[in-house]
C-alpha cells in the first residue's frame, strides 16, 4: 500500500476523551466520565453515560467530507422522517440546534437506541422492513435534496478509478488488468437500464426511474431490530441509524443491500421486501436491472474510500490486507463477476 500519510497527525487523534466530554458540557451535557467508543470508521462515535443516567451516541464529523449545510439538510431530513413517525434515529435538538461545533469539530448528539441485527432469512422481518423503507421514500420524494450530491457513475466510478491511478494505488503487476476490467465494467453500467439518467447523472433522467432522497447506506448493521416480546420506549420493529451518506438516487439502493445468497434466495428476500413496500407505495420494477450496477458501483467506490482514508490511522488497523497485489487481484476477480451478472437478466419479482 502505498501510503497518502505525511508527518502531521490526523485530525481525528485530537480528538481524545475530555475533547468529547467537553463537546457536550458546550451544549449542555454533562457525562459522568463514562465513554465508549462505537464501531464507525468515516466519523467517530461515542457512547456516554451523562451524570442524569441517560446515555446519549455523540457523532463527530470527518472534517472536510460534508459542508456544515449537507450535514443540516442530512439532520433536516431524519426530522421530516421522525415527524413522519417513522423510526428513524435522529440528532437530539439542543440549544436550539442538531449540529455543533467545538475544538475544530462538527458533532451531534442523539438518543442511544438498542437493537439486534435483522434476521434477513425471516420473510416476516423483511416484509416490515420493506413498509418502513416506503414509507421513508414516500417523505424522500417530497422535495429534493438541494445540498447532498446525487449516487451517480461520475462520483461512484469514474472519478475513484481515476483517482486510484493517479495517486499510484494500485500495484504495477494488475493495474493493467484492473484498468481494463474497471472501465469494461463503467461501460457497462452505463448501458445498463440508462444508468447515467438512473443515478441523476443526467437532470433529465430520460430513463424514466424517479431519483428521491434515499437513506443512501441502508445495509443491515444500519437497522436496528427490536424484537416484539422486548419492552422498548421506540416500539418492536426495524430502527433505523446513520443517514450519514444520504443522497438523491433510486428507491432500489436501499432494498439491494439486504440481499444475499443465490438468485434464488435473493428473489425471495426481494420478494418479501417488494412485498412490504407495496403496501405503502408502489415500487418501480424497472429499477431491477440497476440492482447489480449499483453493486459494482459500490465496489469500485470502496477500494478509493479505504485508499482515500489511509493517513486516519483507524483505517490501515482494521484494513491491514488493503492495498497489496492480492488485495487488488481479488478487486478484478470480483470485478469479472460483476460483469457477468450484469450480463444475466435481473432478478424478477
Amino acid at each position: 500500500m502505498h501510503s497518502t500519510a505525511g508527518s502531521a497527525l490526523h485530525p481525528f487523534e485530537s480528538l481524545t476523551p475530555d475533547l468529547v466530554l467537553d463537546a457536550l458540557d458546550s451544549v449542555g451535557l454533562r457525562g459522568d466520565g463514562r465513554l465508549t467508543a462505537l464501531s464507525s470508521y468515516e466519523n467517530r462515535v461515542y457512547q456516554v453515560q451523562l451524570e442524569d443516567g441517560a446515555p446519549v451516541v455523540a457523532k463527530f464529523y470527518r472534517p472536510e467530507r460534508w459542508s456544515d449545510a449537507q450535514i443540516q439538510e442530512e439532520h433536516d431530513f431524519a426530522a421530516e422522517l421522525t415527524a413522519a413517525e417513522i423510526p428513524v434515529v435522529g440528532p437530539l435538538v439542543l440549544q436550539g440546534l442538531t449540529l455543533h461545533h467545538f475544538g475544530g469539530f462538527a458533532f451531534s448528539v442523539s438518543p442511544r437506541r438498542g437493537g439486534r441485527p435483522p434476521e434477513l432469512d425471516d420473510g416476516e422481518v423483511l416484509e416490515w422492513i420493506g413498509r418502513f423503507l416506503a414509507r421513508i421514500h414516500a417523505v424522500g420524494a417530497k422535495r429534493p435534496f438541494v445540498q447532498r450530491p446525487a449516487l451517480d457513475v461520475q462520483t461512484f466510478a469514474i472519478e475513484p478509478m481515476q483517482w486510484l491511478l493517479a495517486n499510484h494505488m494500485v500495484p504495477l503487476d494488475v493495474q493493467t488488468l484492473w484498468s481494463e476490467r474497471c472501465q469494461q465494467a463503467i461501460d457497462l453500467i452505463a448501458a445498463r437500464a440508462d444508468m447515467a439518467g438512473a443515478t441523476g447523472q443526467n437532470k433529465s433522467n430520460t430513463s424514466g426511474i424517479r431519483q428521491l432522497r434515499l437513506h443512501g447506506d441502508c445495509h443491515p448493521g444500519n437497522i436496528l431490530w427490536t424484537p416484539t416480546d422486548v419492552a422498548a420506549s421506540a416500539g418492536p420493529g426495524p430502527h433505523f441509524v446513520d443517514l450519514d451518506d444520504a443522497r438523491t438516487g433510486p428507491a432500489v439502493q436501499d432494498l439491494w443491500m439486504l440481499l444475499s445468497g443465490d438468485r434464488q434466495q435473493q428473489t425471495r428476500q426481494l420478494g418479501m421486501l417488494v412485498d412490504g413496500y407495496e403496501q405503502f407505495r408502489e415500487f418501480d420494477r424497472a429499477e431491477l436491472a440497476l440492482i447489480e450496477p449499483l453493486r459494482t458501483l459500490r465496489l469500485i467506490h470502496y477500494s478509493a474510500w479505504l485508499a482515500r482514508r489511509w493517513s486516519d490511522p483507524t483505517f490501515p488497523a482494521n484494513f491491514p490486507w488493503f492495498g497489496s497485489s492480492d488485495y487488488w487481484k481479488g478487486q478484478i476477480q470480483m470485478l469479472e463477476d460483476q460483469i457477468e451478472a450484469m450480463d444475466q437478466d435481473p432478478l424478477i419479482v
